[in-house]
């Protein structure tokens, strides 16, 4: 799986026009061929400060998704932000879920001992 985070800091007096555009894009009908999920987050101690977290199948779906007009609205974003885009591409070999951190817990449990 491949995760997609873009930061954008937006200048107050356009944040809900980005935030239309961000809103767009989950919103969409007919998702892009390999996203499992897009998300919109919003910092909590700076509400111009958005996070658009997207996962893919493959690396490949992301670099579709790059060269996608989709992307390119994004991108144009540009003049809205206070700072530049943060795009971060994250690949993810591994993952697990609520049995690890059971498991975690369980050796917890059993082991008191264990410096805190």
């Amino acid at each position: 799986m491949t995760i997609i985070r873009i930061t954008m800091h937006v200048f107050p007096e356009k944040r809900k026009e980005v935030l239309q555009t961000l809103l767009s894009f989950i919103g969409s009908p007919g998702k892009e061929e390999g996203c499992l999920s897009y998300c919109i987050l919003n910092e909590i101690h700076n509400k111009n400060i958005f996070n658009l977290i997207s996962e893919w199948e493959t690396r490949g779906h992301v670099d579709l998704h790059i060269r996608s007009e989709r992307f390119r609205v994004l991108l144009g974003t540009k003049t809205l932000l206070c700072e530049p885009l943060k795009i971060q591409i994250l690949t993810v070999l591994d993952s697990e879920g609520i049995e690890a951190v059971n498991s975690v817990m369980k050796k917890r449990l059993l082991s008191p001992c264990i410096n805190s």
